[in-house]
């Protein structure tokens, strides 16, 4: 079951259409070598998005092995793979932007998108990084657009120090990981008490990095 979603006040745009990247990306620089890009509302009309999402993509729940048990994962996924169509044209033509952005620093397209659906404030990502595949060991970049109620993405360093970085990520946000944010710094979406809407997020990445 999801919950209710509340459009956003702010974007009241019948249509999904993307902003510009040039020039508007915010970069922070992290330590070790990772760095973070930020743009807010990058995409205008992203509630119409969501809920052509939230309707056509076949969402599915997994079991994993977590803490020596098999449990359901928190959230429902779907990911699309390389050459794969994507469940809406605005999500190819927001692939085919990023990479023509960041081609020039990454060397190469991003070229898979996985979807995860945040139903309420009890679905959640534990801390990790991308690090199934190339993200362990090279530097790489995972863009996240994410689309429906805002939810809290926290960054942390792997080997703790220079504190908690908090990101309110939702309605057509854009962020960002790039350099060694995989392998040296980890990522999650808390679980909340109150009471919180649905949130889809879409992880753009290269080859090889899951």
């Amino acid at each position: 079951m999801v919950s209710a979603f509340q459009g956003s006040l702010l974007d009241a745009s019948d249509e999904a259409a993307l902003g510009p990247l040039a020039g508007t990306m915010r970069r922070t620089a992290l330590a070790h070598g990772a760095w973070v890009d930020f743009r807010p509302g990058w995409l205008n009309g992203a509630d119409v998005l969501f809920e052509r999402l939230l309707d056509v993509v076949p969402w599915r729940a997994e079991r994993r092995a977590m803490y020596d048990r098999v449990l359901d994962v928190p959230r429902l996924l779907c990911f699309y793979g390389e050459g794969k169509a994507l469940p809406d044209p605005v999500l190819a033509e927001a692939r085919d932007a990023l990479t023509s952005y960041y081609r020039p620093e990454l060397g190469e397209p991003l070229c898979t998108a996985g979807l995860c659906l945040y139903r309420d404030g009890r679905d959640s990502v534990a801390w990790h990084g991308d690090t199934i595949g190339r993200g362990a060991y090279e530097d790489t970049v995972v863009a996240i657009l994410s689309l429906g109620t805002p939810r809290a993405l926290l960054l942390r360093p792997r080997r703790g120090g220079d504190g908690t970085l908090r990101h309110e990520l939702g309605h057509g946000d854009l962020l960002v990981m790039g350099g060694s944010c995989q392998r040296t710094w980890e990522h999650a979406i808390p679980k909340t008490a109150r009471v919180t809407g649905p949130r889809i997020s879409v992880q753009f990445r290269p080859r090889g990095v899951r």
